[in-house]
């Protein structure tokens, strides 16, 4: 019998910067994925405990049928990918709530990944997941969520620059609690307009070169492609100052960073929602909170709070810890 276990992951800072080779600042927390099951046949089968629906595939490639469950799409890239040798057949469970910002499908990636035998380091797992994601759902997601789950560490946070996956891990003070709250609004990255803030991106790196490296934007023409440009670089630059404010021990100057974080994604981003919006106010505005912000991709989702450690958790919020990464039990 094979167990798998496969953290989600939630992001403190650097929203839409993956995707550009900028830096980010997430957490692998301990809520994820778990895959049980053992090796062997000709077939993939798994079954959910907690969605609906069965997929089975064989080792031939025939893939789930387009009425099959949803998460399938994800297992047959991986299968396409990896052509293992052996069938698995088992049950995948999570406690990630399904599309509110917390890398559920990556969790997912990793953990199948890994239950169907891949063998390499914990960076080529994350690039085979994300190679997985866009065969899946067809968007070019960064490998932030991927890289997140597969190296995280317990009680730090990951500052990864996502061009060359330089990773350093950053102690996360004992004098904060990060909180996550969810929206309710649940998104797919599929139905919203992440490809076109892709798009938009690129059409400002055309016109002053990548934004990783933080160019002048003033001059892009486009004020709405000057905008997204605006926020990737300044959120990059976000990115280091709260990574050294946690070394630092300064949890109001971390809040400060996340409340202008979430100002940036809302207005020169356009990717939160009134709702979203409306939470980050009310929790700046709750004794014990220096901070709080969108996490993920936006369009719904969770927002991620930093907290003086024992606050009160306001209503709906869990605490997470940073984790370990993915890895056989």
């Amino acid at each position: 019998m094979i167990e798998v276990f496969a953290p989600g992951r939630v992001n403190l800072i650097g929203d839409h910067t993956d995707h550009q080779g900028g830096l980010v600042l997430p957490l692998a927390i301990d809520l994820g994925t778990t895959v049980v099951g053992e090796r062997g046949g000709d077939r993939v089968r798994f079954r959910s405990l907690d969605e609906e629906g069965t997929v089975e595939i064989g080792l031939g490639g025939s893939p789930t049928p387009a009425a099959g469950p949803e998460w399938g799409r994800y297992i047959d890239a991986l299968v396409e990918l990896m052509r293992p040798t052996r069938g698995f057949v088992g049950t995948i469970s999570t406690r990630l709530p399904i599309g509110r910002g917390l890398s559920s499908s990556a969790a997912l990636e990793l953990s199948v990944a890994l239950a169907l035998g891949f063998e390499g380091s914990p960076i080529d797992l994350a690039r085979l997941c994300q190679r997985s994601e866009y065969r899946a759902v067809g968007v070019q997601c960064g490998i932030m969520d991927q890289l997140a789950s597969a190296v995280g560490v317990a009680d730090h946070a990951l500052l990864i620059d996502c061009h060359d996956t330089r990773i350093t891990p950053v102690p996360i003070p004992e004098s904060v609690d990060v909180l996550v709250v969810d929206s309710g609004e649940r998104r797919s990255l599929t139905e919203t307009a992440y490809d076109e803030r892709l798009a938009e991106c690129a059409r400002a790196a055309e016109a002053v070169g990548p934004l990783r490296l933080r160019p002048d934007v003033s001059g892009i023409a486009d004020p709405v492609t000057r905008r997204r440009a605006r926020h990737v670089v300044s959120e990059i630059g976000r990115v280091s100052a709260f990574a050294r404010a946690l070394r630092e021990g300064d949890n109001e100057g971390a809040g400060a960073l996340m409340m202008e974080s979430h100002e940036s994604l809302s207005t020169d981003f356009e990717v939160s929602t009134p709702r979203l919006d409306s939470m980050v106010q009310e929790l700046a505005g709750t004794s014990g909170i220096y901070g709080a912000r969108l996490t993920g991709a936006g369009f719904g989702g969770s927002v991620v709070v930093l907290a003086a450690r024992g606050t009160p958790l306001p209503r709906g919020a869990v605490r997470v810890r940073a984790s370990a990464g993915a890895h056989t039990v």
